[in-house]
């Protein structure tokens, strides 16, 4: 894509998948390619919902709150396939989450890319309207959803 090309940006439950120097690297191309005054908005799972979660479990007794976090996160692994389609497997799923942010976190990194307006936001309240037409509220649920301007 060309350099500030796009008004807008759109990424809900993707970044996570991606490892951190990827995350990177999608953050600086999607500055590249966002034209001055741009916007970036982005949904991800919250680290911080799900360590609170889990410690709400581990402190009321629950003896598989280790389990029930490393599923919510997609952070656990619970089966390993071997042989050839084990490593087919491994080299083409992309379920996994990679890597996990929090709002202070994700902010942070925004900013550190030049990113501006940094702001949490809700379902829904994008001025601009394209947006209205991809976003989702259940993508919203127990999640940090960011906007930012070039």
């Amino acid at each position: 894509m060309r350099e500030e090309s796009c008004r807008g940006v759109y990424a809900s439950h993707v970044l996570e998948h991606l490892a951190l120097d990827e995350f990177h690297r999608a953050i600086e191309n999607t500055m590249r390619i966002l034209e001055k005054g741009g916007v970036f908005r982005l949904v991800v799972p919250d680290l911080e919902w799900a360590a609170r979660d889990y410690i709400a479990g581990v402190d009321s007794g629950t003896p598989q709150a280790n389990a029930m976090f490393l599923r919510s996160t997609y952070l656990g692994q619970e089966k390993r396939v071997r042989g050839t389609v084990g490593l087919l497997y491994e080299l083409f799923k992309t379920s996994s989450h990679l890597w996990m942010w929090d709002a202070p976190s994700l902010k942070h990194v925004l900013t550190e890319h030049g990113f501006q307006n940094i702001r949490r936001c809700k379902f829904g309240d994008c001025a601009d309207p394209m947006f209205n037409l991809v976003e989702d509220p259940g993508r919203f649920e127990n999640a940090v959803a960011m906007e930012a301007t070039r």
